[in-house]
Formats: C-alpha cells, sequence, structure tokens
C-alpha cells in the first residue's frame, strides 16, 4: 500500500520581481546549490534581453515560458505484452516545469559564451516562437499527433 502524497511545498518569490515563477526558475538553473550564482545569471540574462529588445525583461520571460508550455505529451502505457506511446494532456505544473527544464538545457547546449548570454539568447528566441525549447515542444506535439490513435488506452 502507498503512503500519504507528497505534500506541495510553498517557494517564497524572489527578491527583485516577487514572482515565484521566477524563483523556480532560479532554482531550476542552480548546480550545486549555489543559488547567488544562478540569481546573478539569471538577472544578467534579463537586462541583456531588455537591452536586445528594448522590452521589458520580465514579460519576454513570460511570454518565453508560455510559448514553450506543452499541452500534451506521450507516456507509455503497456496492454497486452506491448507497449504504446499514450497521448496524455499536461498538467499546468507540469507545464511550467517542463517548460522552464527545456529552456535551461537548450541554452547549456549552446557554446563558448556565458551562461547568462545563451540564457538571454534563448530566451528572445523562445518569446518569438524559435530556438531550441520551442522545437522540443513542437517535437512533443507532433509525437502526440502521430499516436493519436493510441488515445483510447488512456485511463
Amino acid at each position: 500500500m502507498r503512503r500519504r502524497r507528497a505534500k506541495k511545498r510553498k517557494i517564497p518569490p524572489d527578491m527583485v520581481y516577487g514572482s515565484e515563477l521566477v524563483s523556480k526558475f532560479i532554482n531550476s538553473l542552480m548546480w550545486d546549490g549555489k543559488k547567488y550564482l544562478a540569481e546573478k545569471i539569471f538577472y544578467n540574462a534579463l537586462k541583456l534581453v531588455e537591452s536586445k529588445t528594448k522590452k521589458d525583461g520580465l514579460s519576454i520571460f513570460l511570454k518565453a515560458i508560455d510559448n514553450v508550455k506543452p499541452e500534451v505529451e506521450v507516456r507509455p502505457r503497456r496492454v497486452g505484452g506491448a507497449t504504446y506511446q499514450v497521448p496524455i494532456e499536461v498538467r499546468p505544473d507540469r507545464q511550467i516545469s517542463l517548460a522552464i527544464r527545456w529552456i535551461i538545457h537548450s541554452a547549456r547546449e549552446k557554446k563558448g559564451r556565458p551562461m547568462s548570454e545563451k540564457l538571454a539568447e534563448e530566451l528572445v528566441l523562445a518569446a518569438e516562437g524559435k530556438g531550441g525549447a520551442c522545437k522540443k515542444k513542437e517535437d512533443t506535439h507532433k509525437m502526440a499527433e502521430a499516436n493519436r490513435a493510441f488515445a483510447h488506452f488512456k485511463w
């Protein structure tokens, strides 16, 4: 028998923007518990975004997250000895965490520049609907569309 479901932890909002989403992003960006460094990278990236686009950095960040959030994904289901990729709607909290993860991953894949520059570039591209993170979302949606025939296996 399973135990109780884990309680959702409340993340305190960040100091500059007072946003929980920014706080989550910084926590995902952090390596080895070095939060100060993660904050520095993130806020520098937003400054670079502002200087590139001449728009508010936070609004570009929110638009980027919104553009990368996936609506559907595929999950494997075993039915009668065969494994099917079944398309399933993504919960809102998972949508945000996937979007954050994909943006950070595609920024880290770029080589040869400081992380704040790579992150700024990825945020601008994601806000425009381009870049590695948006491609990942499109690939996920294509996969779900291709496996729509197995939607009746979802339960």
